[in-house]
């Protein structure tokens, strides 16, 4: 029996396959390379096709004996999502459905459903629960809310079973230095931080200095990739196991602000960034901070790289060695 996983060739989806890969398990990535890339997979099976591609699923399932399937596949990037909300419907909630149609058309009921941080948008309460209401604010975190109210109903009706993971910021890379982060646009601070480094960028724009927290820049949770990655193997067992589906927080409870963020890179590169600051941006909350105490509880989580140091270390490793992503490889 195997473990599909679609869009594994992306940056959390390829850390997944790698601590699945190295836990022995069998595994088939399936990316149509819209964002993914290929050298990120490893020495795994990738079939090249998209979710909404019905026999091309169907005979990966068939051909692969797949059993459970973890789903990365989605366009993620906020902004864009509000400028072209279409893409985002018909890619990440029909593309989903899609899949889910195959899946249990092949019999195929556990699966690991990769969402978000943003389907709680403006915060009501830190550390957010799983329990806070969920209101959020853009279409990316609509869609993502949307299928977790569809993989809800295809339990009840279908017995269908899942696990939704709610990501607070995935950062740093894998520890060996062979895979990482490699977005085209990039939109995260860490990578954007590094591309300075690296001569990409001018200078960093840190957006609002204003808010109400210590140094009035933005606090944020950033748990790092290969921690998500064992969250995912951990709810893939707990499914196996015949528990019930679940929704949870990934994250490491604690915030750091942008200017703490910059600061760690500078120490640990022993380099300097130089920096501008500018208005805020609207729509960011100032304090997004998880409570992982469900997922620590019932899934025995334990995050290994849970400093900001090791997070900050780790990526630049990837980029200082790879400082054109995968194109360089």
């Amino acid at each position: 029996m195997a473990i599909l996983v679609t869009g594994g060739a992306g940056y959390i989806g390829s850390h997944t396959v790698k601590e699945l890969k190295d836990r022995g398990r069998e595994v088939v990535v399936y990316d149509n390379l819209s964002r993914g890339h290929r050298d990120a997979v490893g020495e795994v099976p990738l079939i090249v096709a998209d979710l909404m591609d019905s026999k091309v699923l169907a005979k990966t399932i068939e051909d692969y004996n797949i059993d459970s399937v973890v789903h990365f596949a989605a366009e993620s990037q906020v902004g864009e999502s509000m400028q072209n909300p279409q893409k985002y419907y018909l890619n990440n909630v029909s593309g989903t459905l899609n899949l889910l149609k195959v899946m249990l058309d092949k019999d195929v009921k556990n699966i690991v459903f990769s969402s978000t941080a943003a389907t709680y948008g403006e915060p009501e309460e830190v550390p957010i629960t799983e329990n806070c209401p969920k209101n959020p604010t853009n279409v990316y975190g609509r869609t993502k809310l949307m299928i977790e109210h569809i993989l809800s109903d295809y339990d009840r009706a279908y017995g269908l079973k899942y696990v939704a993971l709610r990501y607070f910021n995935a950062a740093g890379a894998h520890i060996s230095g062979e895979i990482g982060e490699d977005h085209a646009p990039e939109t995260h601070l860490i990578p954007i931080i590094m591309e300075v480094l690296l001569g990409k960028r001018d200078k960093l724009s840190i957006f609002g200095t204003d808010y109400a927290t210590e140094d009035g820049t933005c606090i944020r949770d950033y748990i790092h990739v290969t921690d998500l990655a064992q969250a995912h193997i951990l709810a893939l067992d707990w499914l196996k196991s015949g528990n019930p589906s679940r929704a949870y927080n990934l994250g490491n409870g604690n915030g750091f602000s942008v200017k703490q963020v910059v600061d760690t890179v500078e120490r640990v590169t022993g380099r300097e960034i130089p920096v501008e600051y500018a208005k805020r941006r609207a729509g960011d909350p100032a304090v997004l901070i998880a409570s992982s105490q469900k997922v620590r509880d019932e899934l025995k989580w334990q995050p290994q790289f849970d400093d900001l140091d090791t997070i900050i270390s780790t990526a630049w490793k990837w980029h200082s060695n790879h400082p054109n992503g995968y194109e360089g490889r």
